[in-house]
């Protein structure tokens, strides 16, 4: 058998930038970095973007390139303020053009029951009726209002609020804005104890890194978000980091990545004093300086970059703040398109009845090679469902047999396809040399802060002065739209410390 290793289609190859020095370093592959290198070089600021952690979209196994984890993209409508930052970088149409809808959009699987949810009104009426008669009506009636309960937050966001606060005056002032903006509070609409109810409701882990969203804003917009147009994007999440790191280099930033060199790992940071001043790489001797840092990694990694912690104990003592608390531990199937059973859907929700498990989102993509040539006879079942993080502890034996549960639900969902069968993997077992934190396409954190309307986490702003989080830990009760909204603060932030003048607009 092969060795699997992580793969995707190479970006523009590079060598070791020319300079050393810049304005900023963005240093971490999440999407609020990659946001905010984009932003920060179309805004005449000299950018270095170091991936460090970067997994691609996709990593191969047996001759096939699979994904990390089902993802579902909201559609940008949904987000008013991230619209405005793709559409600065000219990169709505892009993203508009790329996003595909599953058929149907939605699909439930639960023991006695089987919903299609499409987006169109009367066909989705006729499916609840038809599955649940008269109770299909409200549940119908719930559904549609919970895809339209992110709008009454929307003006609230687009204001740019601080989220999370730094100090007494943010704090008064974030509290005078949300007391004009009543939605904020709204409880959920899908409150339901009936089946389809509860498996909706389900999906919510799969859109927020939060652990156990516990407040109206979290519980509702980024499901919200989710219930009204859940999109896939070719590469998922990774495939929208490529989309950014592209119009970054366009844009004349310069990027390190494992796709176009083999020096992206930092190795330590470096300090004058209190402040932040350079990046030091494995395997190289030299220094890239910069004025001000964003980090767009998990906290955890970046606290291992400082090497004198006792005299950086502000800097250690806010990110220990964050810990994770539970990942998506994927399974990937291949099979023959024609075994598949008729009616399943693209992308479904699959109530387990397992109470350590929960429920599986369950994605088809087009199989693809390392070449990047799609097969249409072949499919990729890519299954997830969130495991406790100390399961990592457990031994390979015990994430094995993690496996085999969501293989015996597979099963069970696809009848007869276990001998059709083309490949098995589970990239946290099978994904080669990318291992640990960089293989968790998508943690669920708890933190030992105030949770600002509930879906806080850490600080941008860091006794480090001119370092910055823009991390998914920001904003993880907001989900995908949390990590691009701390990118673009984080913009904001930069140029409010480095007071550049003259910058030139691109």
């Amino acid at each position: 058998m092969s060795t699997p290793v992580a793969r995707s289609k190479p970006l523009p190859s590079t060598t070791a930038p020319s300079r050393h020095v810049y304005d900023v370093i963005v240093l971490g592959s999440q999407l609020g970095g990659a946001l905010a290198a984009a932003l920060l070089a179309k805004r005449g600021y000299s950018v270095l973007l170091v991936e460090h952690d970067g997994t691609g979209p996709g990593y191969e196994h047996d001759g096939f390139v699979l994904p990390y984890a089902p993802f579902v993209a909201p559609a940008l409508k949904t987000m008013p303020a991230v619209e405005e930052a793709f559409t600065e970088l000219t990169l709505t149409a892009a993203l508009q053009r790329n996003l595909q809808p599953h058929a149907p959009e939605l699909q439930l699987v639960m023991p006695r029951h089987r919903v299609d949810l499409h987006t169109d009104a009367v066909r989705r009426r006729a499916e609840l009726v038809r599955e649940f008669d008269a109770e299909g009506e409200r549940i119908l009636a719930d559904l549609t209002a919970t895809a339209l309960q992110h709008e009454p937050s929307d003006a609230f966001l687009k204001e740019g609020p601080p989220l999370p606060p730094d100090g007494i005056l943010e704090s008064w002032n974030l509290k005078k804005r949300v007391g004009q903006h009543p939605g904020l509070q709204t409880e959920p609409r899908l409150a339901g104890e009936d089946e389809p109810s509860k498996l909706l409701r389900g999906l919510l882990p799969f859109v927020v890194h939060l652990d156990q969203p516990a407040t109206p804003l979290a519980r509702t917009r980024p499901l919200s978000q989710a219930l009204q147009t859940p999109w896939r994007y070719p590469g998922g999440r990774d495939g929208l980091r490529k989309l950014l790191f592209e119009r970054l280099v366009e844009l004349g930033g310069d990027l390190l990545s494992p796709e176009n060199t083999d020096t992206y790992v930092v190795e330590e940071l470096h300090f004058e004093g209190g402040r932040f001043s350079a990046i030091k790489l494995l395997r190289s001797d030299t220094l890239y300086r910069a004025s001000c840092l964003v980090s767009a990694t998990d906290a955890g990694a970046l606290r291992r970059l400082i090497t004198d912690r006792k005299k950086h104990r502000g800097l250690s003592e806010q990110l220990d703040l964050s810990t994770l608390k539970s990942f998506l531990f994927t399974v990937n199937w291949v099979l023959p398109e024609a075994v598949l059973p008729r009616g399943m859907g693209e992308l479904l929700l699959l109530d387990t009845q397992d109470a350590e498990l929960g429920p599986l989102l369950v994605q088809q993509h087009p199989a693809r090679t390392p070449e990047g040539k799609e097969d249409p006879a072949l499919r990729v079942i890519c299954a997830g469902g969130f495991v406790p993080a100390s399961v990592r502890d457990l031994g390979e034996g015990y994430l094995q047999s993690l496996a085999m549960r969501i293989d015996a639900h597979l099963d069970a969902l696809m009848p007869f396809t276990k001998d059709k069968r083309l490949l098995r993997s589970a990239p946290y077992l099978d994904a080669g040399a990318v291992r640990g934190s960089r293989l968790m396409p998508h943690p669920h954190y708890v933190f030992d802060t105030e949770a600002v309307l509930g879906v806080t986490g850490l600080k941008q702003h860091t006794p480090t002065k001119n370092l910055l989080l823009a991390g998914r830990e920001v904003l993880p009760g907001l989900g995908l739209e949390g990590e691009f909204l701390a990118g673009a603060r984080a913009v904001r932030l930069v140029q409010e410390m480095l007071k550049k003048k003259a910058v030139l607009k691109r």
